[in-house]
């Protein structure tokens, strides 16, 4: 998820205060863990919560402390191995499927690590008469969103540890079901298919405010007129594809999705589990009832695209919008919706009525998958050195997806945000909505 940034942080809070609160909420995020928590790694995707504390005070340790705080000494020169995500030109690393594997650094050591770290870093943001002041801010600025990527895989892998334990323990306690108002399939809240206007459109982030590298540079697309829909494919709808066989037909499955549903026997979104004929599926809250009229969540771009296929069959020309579409759709939408700053930590069904022709939860509750392969922008082109790992070596066999989700933080999102994952994943909060050709 990493990518290289290209302007400037907020302008209503000082850079250090920045530093200071989003390195906070990252230990905040963990004060809900038992000790015994923080190590656990479930799958190779998924990393030990210590792993991710301790992961982003290494990146603001080798960015920035290293090259630019004069005499600055390593709290401990192991964890530029240990620590290191996948920069080769940096140096090694630990394998990422074993980092469950080490008991040691301790949890203590990790936090002792962070406030080493926090303590350097103070001491460089307050060196502003430094002649790589202007570096130092931009990377810094990387960093704080860098680790509110890492918040959110953090909340990701925390979930996943938790689903995979058969006691399901709980991470918040709280009544999902006192926050949910519709109980059916959409409740009174339909689908609206709202038209968009094609042509030659620009596309990419814009502004002084900070953006990613992938986001860039601005460029232009044709699009064809199209319809979008005016709500993300609930729980209640794919169910519907479930009880119509979905997962036991091979008409609407990719060739890889195929073979990948049947070796790892999938039958349902990731987390749902049917008990006594009804189906519950697991939240950061235990175990909850489905609500059927939220929008689906943890399902894979495979899966995404499959149900698609399913009602295209059935309604032609029905599809997954490309990231083009989803991204002019969202101009002038107010970014607001269902972020991690709710502090619901799940999706949530739409509450009002849309208004005419508008979209409603582009932003927050769920990532939604595109159609469009993770590819760089016309014009894009990787920095050398560590920075230019972010992003570019990625830009292969990937999807992208747009939007935000529930473990998002409500700071951290825009409408050029470019997401992306494997075709098969689906232990982040992802979901998706449907584009529909105009024939």
């Amino acid at each position: 998820m990493d990518t290289v940034p290209t302007a400037t942080t907020k302008t209503e809070e000082d850079l250090s205060t920045y530093y200071q609160r989003i390195r906070h909420d990252s230990e905040q995020l963990c004060e809900p863990l038992e000790i015994e928590d923080y190590g656990i790694q479930t799958m190779p995707a998924v990393s030990p919560p210590k792993w991710h504390l301790a992961h982003t005070s290494w990146f603001f340790e080798t960015l920035l402390l290293k090259p630019f705080l004069k005499e600055y000494k390593e709290f401990n020169p192991h964890f530029s191995e240990l620590f290191n995500s996948y920069y080769d030109t940096i140096g090694s690393y630990h394998p990422r499927p074993e980092r469950g594997l080490l008991s040691r650094p301790t949890v203590k050591d990790v936090y002792r690590y962070r406030h080493y770290i926090d303590n350097a870093i103070k001491t460089l943001l307050s060196q502003t008469d430094h002649a790589d002041y202007e570096e130092i801010r931009l990377r810094t600025i990387l960093g704080i969103n860098h680790e509110q990527q890492h918040q959110e895989l953090l909340l990701y892998d925390i979930k996943h540890i938790f689903a995979y334990n058969p006691l399901k323990p709980t991470y918040k306690s709280q009544d999902l079901n006192r926050q949910q108002s519709h109980k059916t399939a959409r409740g009174v809240l339909q689908t609206q298919w709202i038209e968009c206007s094609g042509g030659i459109k620009t596309i990419g982030h814009s502004g002084d405010s900070f953006a990613y590298d992938n986001e860039s540079p601005q460029h232009k697309v044709y699009l064809e007129d199209y319809l979008l829909a005016s709500l993300p494919v609930s729980n209640g709808e794919y169910l519907e594809f479930i009880e119509a066989g979905g997962y036991k037909k091979p008409d609407y499955w990719l060739s890889d999705a195929w073979k990948i549903i049947n070796q790892q026997g999938w039958h349902a979104p990731l987390y749902w589990q049917k008990i006594d004929n009804q189906w519950w599926y697991m939240t950061l809250s235990g175990m909850q009832p489905i609500d059927l009229a939220a929008p689906v969540c943890h399902v894979s771009f495979f899966e995404a695209a499959a149900y698609a296929r399913w009602l295209d069959l059935q309604l032609p020309g029905i599809r997954l919008p490309s990231e083009a579409e989803w991204e002019l759709a969202s101009k002038g939408c107010a970014i607001n919706g269902n972020f991690r700053d709710a502090a619901v930590l799940q999706p949530v069904a739409a509450q009002q009525p849309a208004t005419a022709n508008q979209c409603q939860q582009l932003f927050g509750d769920v990532w939604e998958w595109s159609q469009s392969s993770y590819s760089a922008y016309p014009g894009y082109h990787a920095d050398n050195g560590a920075l230019g790992e972010y992003n570019g070596k990625f830009m292969n066999s990937q999807m992208v997806l747009r939007g935000g989700s529930c473990v998002t933080p409500a700071d951290h999102i825009r409408a050029s945000y470019r997401n992306f994952f494997y075709p098969h994943e689906r232990w982040q909060f992802s979901g998706f909505r449907l584009a529909r050709d105009i024939l």
